[in-house]
């Protein structure tokens, strides 16, 4: 058979458009390629987009393939890419026309193995560590007795009904579950919107606020408890208000919520049990509490007791301690009463020599005295008077010489119009002067006379007076042959003291004859 010559073959070729070929490539490639596992290392990843899709490569040690992950997708990816981790990638491989490059569109990720996993993890781990979220200072102190107890776990399980039923056995308190997902590629953000909204409530407000928090799953493997490793639930974790317990997994299970909790407990009943006493135990301290309580009060009431006791025998009674003021209040209350009558004596006997002094003619004579100093101060203003109008006559005669004959009689008369009443004025201040001293002394006289003690004498009483001119006011005050004297309203008459005598019945008194009006009326007359 005869080979067609090179110029006959080219002119038998197909020709194609750019965009043909290219279409047609991308047909052939996502037929042959349908859906793949590619495994290979994640390159150039810098998170998602700001339109929420994820680029980036993924490589081996000879070829490199791009990937795309649309936001769809991405937001449900259980485990997210990151930069350096080998995953395993399911999706269909295809190719943009408008570059002539192929890549995978990427349906599902997962780690290449459990050892990619905990690579991932330590990563993690050292990351939130560096940033100070482990830190044991960072921790809080569990409340002894929690009024109310808030719990984020499935609401479907033995997880929930374990943890409630331990709950009542040792102190039913109000408990408080908030429902999410322990598994699978939402479980993470549910798990930390879960611990910030307990965080967001109110203290007294509608919805009570926890005072312990309990974040609790069943055991699993580490692709199941993946949820609690993520950096969102490590950092509410870190960064809650209220004291947190991580109760993941079994004992030998460990999430990074562990890390960042206030305290891990080993199963979620162990949580329980962290999270409040037993309210027996706690009835039993008390009471031996009490017991001891008692018994401490009563010792130390019998010590001070017998204290009590040996300081009261050795005070001295009240007799003894009150001897020495008793005595003393009585001779100061005999003194006060001696003291008394001596100042009462004292100052009637002062009384009654001012009262001597106060006579009608001592009264008398201070008035004549009074007149006396009138007069003279009369005749003394009558004197300035006169040397006054000699001095002003002797201004006008010289005044006179210089002013015509009619302006100076004018003027000599203004002046002795002048004397004439400054003389009238000075005779009236006189005048009033006197009869204001007058009346003072009038009533002064009149005063003395109604509080003399000659009044009574008067009306037939006598004043008894001792030797030494004393008035006498009692008969213990004399002795038989003292020398008395016995002053009437009319004067007085020398005694001697004799025996005392029985009172002496007194006759009735004889009914007086009216007697005839004095003179002068009954009102006293002047001093004057």
């Amino acid at each position: 058979m005869a080979q067609p010559s090179s110029g006959d073959s080219q002119s038998n070729l197909a020709e194609y458009s750019v965009s043909e070929i290219s279409g047609s490539i991308k047909r052939t490639v996502e037929d042959a390629f349908g859906h793949v596992r590619i495994r290979g290392e994640v390159s150039g990843y810098r998170g998602p987009h700001s339109s929420g899709h994820a680029y980036f490569s993924l490589k081996d040690d000879r070829a490199r393939i791009e990937a795309v992950i649309w936001r769809g997708v991405f937001s449900k990816l259980k485990f997210k890419p990151e930069e350096g981790m080998e995953m395993i990638a399911t999706g269909k491989v295809t190719t943009y026309p408008g570059s002539s490059k192929y890549q995978i569109v990427i349906e599902s990720m997962e780690p290449a193995g459990a050892g990619a996993l905990m690579a991932l993890l330590e990563e993690r781990r050292k990351k939130l560590a560096a940033e100070g979220l482990f830190d044991e200072a960072r921790k809080q102190l569990l409340p002894h007795m929690p009024r109310v107890i808030g719990v984020v776990t499935s609401p479907t399980g033995a997880v929930i009904r374990d943890i409630l039923h331990r709950i009542t056995d040792r102190f039913p308190v109000h408990v408080l579950v908030w429902p999410v997902r322990v598994q699978g590629e939402t479980s993470g953000d549910e798990v930390a919107a879960a611990i910030n909204g307990f965080n967001a409530l109110e203290p007294g407000g509608p919805l009570a606020r926890p005072d312990v928090l309990i974040v609790a799953r069943g055991g699993g493997s580490l692709e199941d408890l993946w949820g609690f490793n993520d950096e969102a639930v490590v950092r509410a974790a870190a960064q809650s208000d209220i004291p947190l317990i991580s109760a993941v997994g079994h004992e030998t299970d460990w999430t990074l919520i562990d890390h960042a909790a206030d305290v891990r407990a080993p199963t979620p009943t162990g949580a329980a049990e962290m999270a409040v006493p037993v309210k027996a135990e706690l009835e039993a301290g008390l009471a031996a509490i009490a017991a001891r309580l008692s018994g401490s009060v009563s010792r130390s009431l019998d010590s001070n007791r017998q204290s009590v006791r040996a300081l009261s025998r050795a005070l001295p009674s009240i007799d003894m301690l009150l001897a020495l003021p008793r005595r003393r209040f009585d001779e100061a209350a005999s003194r006060l009463g001696r003291a008394l009558q001596l100042n009462t004596a004292g100052k009637r006997q002062l009384f009654e020599r001012r009262a001597a002094q106060l006579t009608p003619a001592t009264l008398q004579r201070q008035v004549l005295e009074k007149n006396q100093r009138l007069l003279e101060l009369g005749t003394r203003n009558e004197r300035q008077l006169e040397r006054q109008i000699e001095r002003s006559a002797s201004r006008l005669s010289n005044a006179s010489a210089r002013l015509t004959l009619r302006p100076a009689a004018d003027k000599a008369a203004r002046g002795r119009e002048r004397v004439q009443v400054l003389a009238r004025r000075s005779g009236e201040i006189v005048s009033l002067l006197y009869e204001r001293q007058e009346r003072k002394l009038q009533e002064a006289a009149r005063l003395l006379n109604s509080l003399s003690y000659r009044n009574v004498l008067k009306r037939g009483y006598a004043v008894v007076r001792d030797s030494q001119d004393l008035a006498v006011e009692s008969v213990a005050a004399l002795s038989q042959g003292d020398a008395i004297s016995l002053e009437f309203a009319d004067g007085r008459l020398s005694a001697v003291a004799g025996d005392q005598a029985a009172e002496p019945k007194r006759a009735k008194p004889k009914p007086k004859k009216p007697g005839k009006p004095a003179k002068g009326g009954a009102d006293q007359g002047s001093l004057f």
